[in-house]
C-alpha cells in the first residue's frame, strides 16, 4: 500500500468520524435543569435586612453612587466583610 492510497483512507476514516459525531451532537437533547429545591431557597423574611439594602442599591445603577442611604449601606458592608464591629 502506497502513501497516497494510506493517505486518502485516513482522510475517509476522519470524515466519517467527524459525519458521525456532528451527527450525535445535532440528535442530542440536554437534559432539563433539576428544580431548586425548598431548602435552597431563601425567603424574604429569613434574609439580612443588609443583604435587601445592598440589592436595592446595587439595582439602582449609577445613581446609587449618590445615594447618601446607598453610601451608609456599603459601607456597613465593608466593616461587616472587614470584621470591623463598630456601627456609627
Amino acid at each position: 500500500m502506497d502513501s497516497s492510497t494510506l493517505a486518502r483512507v485516513g482522510a475517509i476514516v476522519f470524515i466519517a468520524i467527524a459525519i458521525t459525531a456532528a451527527i450525535i451532537e445535532a440528535t442530542r437533547t440536554d437534559a432539563p435543569a433539576p428544580a431548586p429545591s425548598a431548602t435552597s431557597v431563601t425567603t424574604t423574611d429569613q434574609r439580612d435586612p443588609l443583604d435587601a439594602d445592598l440589592t436595592r442599591c446595587s439595582e439602582a445603577g449609577e445613581a446609587a453612587t449618590r445615594d447618601p442611604a446607598c453610601l451608609k449601606v456599603w459601607e456597613q458592608n465593608r466593616r461587616r466583610f472587614l470584621g470591623q464591629n463598630r456601627e456609627d
